[in-house]
């Protein structure tokens, strides 16, 4: 792969966007390579946690700018549907957990795709910004449904119409991140948070995954009836009852993500 780094190591497939030289801002062979790293992931048995980063100052800056003005570039839409949502998507119906970890600039697409993982954690110089409104475009890669169920609807609009750059610590107070690393230790805490997810009963997560993600559109006795069927085949795995055993002869479970 050209525009990403993608790596197996400990359980844990490393996604690492690799166009510092423009921010890791996306173009259209990018997403592509993007898509099939997630790909591999959904399949390879032996990939029970993702992490997805950045080489570089960013993390991602959102579209290369470069490709929509190309006469002969895709247009916004094509971008949008063959590209920025089929990643978001895949990250969110992955049955493996998703870690992502933003070492630098988050902007537009990119702050939104570091938004649909499911641990968000940053490095202290971080920053997050929509960027849309600046170039008269709207929030997409997800935004507009992620970003105002982390922050609330009010502070979720004034973030994207103001486009305020936030700091990884004000991500964390809002409710964006779930952990601030520092600068020199961020990288291998990031991964050290992935591979503890990896040992788990990633199935479990899976099934969590899958719950958090109909939440949203459930009345409350549909949740409870949803909670109800993924509990029975969560209570079906391996790793159910190896974590029972374990729990009994007071030792460390061995889960396997079956």
């Amino acid at each position: 792969m050209e525009h990403i780094q993608f790596s197996i190591e400990n359980n844990v497939a490393r996604i690492t966007f690799n166009r510092p030289q423009v921010f890791n801002s996306m173009h259209q062979a990018m997403r592509a390579e993007i898509m099939e790293a997630l790909d591999v992931c959904a399949t390879d048995d032996q990939v029970r946690a993702v992490l997805i980063t950045g080489n570089g100052r960013a993390f991602c800056a959102g579209e290369d700018l470069q490709e929509v003005v190309d006469p002969n570039g895709p247009s916004l839409s094509t971008i949008i549907s063959t590209g920025y949502n089929p990643i978001v998507q895949k990250i969110r119906d992955l049955e493996k957990p998703v870690v992502m970890a933003i070492n630098g600039v988050a902007a537009g697409a990119g702050a939104n795709i570091a938004l649909a993982g499911d641990v968000v954690v940053a490095t202290m110089s971080a920053t997050f910004t929509q960027a849309f409104s600046k170039i008269g475009l709207i929030p997409d890669s997800g935004g507009t449904w992620t970003l105002p169920r982390l922050v609330g609807f009010q502070r979720a609009s004034a973030l994207m119409m103001l486009s305020d750059k936030i700091s990884a610590e004000e991500a964390q107070a809002m409710g964006m991140v779930y952990k601030v690393f520092h600068d020199e230790t961020f990288l291998t805490e990031s991964i050290e948070l992935a591979e503890t997810l990896a040992q788990m009963p990633t199935r479990g997560l899976a099934l969590t995954k899958k719950a958090l993600n109909a939440s949203f559109s459930h009345s409350f006795s549909e949740q409870l009836a949803l909670e109800d069927q993924l509990q029975s085949q969560a209570g079906s795995t391996s790793d159910y009852r190896e974590g029972v055993a374990a729990f009994l002869e007071k030792r460390k479970p061995v889960f396997t993500g079956k």
